[in-house]
């Protein structure tokens, strides 16, 4: 029992606790160190546009920022290029 004690459990708590001090320490210093929410650059998304449905996966999406492809003689929008390739496959 004794063994068991001092060789396992006793090391194992020692890491735990050595874990969870440093994830403090870490996480303390990520903080310090992340802007504010205010100052946190914003995603260049263009704004505005007319909305058109993806015939893919069905979503709405902007015709300023979205990815065409001429088919028949129609603009179709897609949300991505993945989109994009899988209409072209199909």
């Amino acid at each position: 029992m004794r063994f068991l004690l001092v060789e396992i459990v006793f090391p194992l708590l020692v890491l735990l606790f050595a874990r969870s001090v440093l994830r403090s320490i870490f996480r303390a210093f990520r903080s310090a160190y992340t802007p504010p929410p205010d100052r946190l650059p914003r995603p260049t998304v263009p704004i505005g546009g007319e909305l058109k449905k993806d015939p893919v996966c069905g979503t709405y999406v902007s015709t300023i920022g979205s990815v065409s492809r001429k088919v028949n003689g129609e603009l179709v929008y897609f949300c991505s290029t993945t989109c994009r390739d899988k209409f072209r496959a199909a």
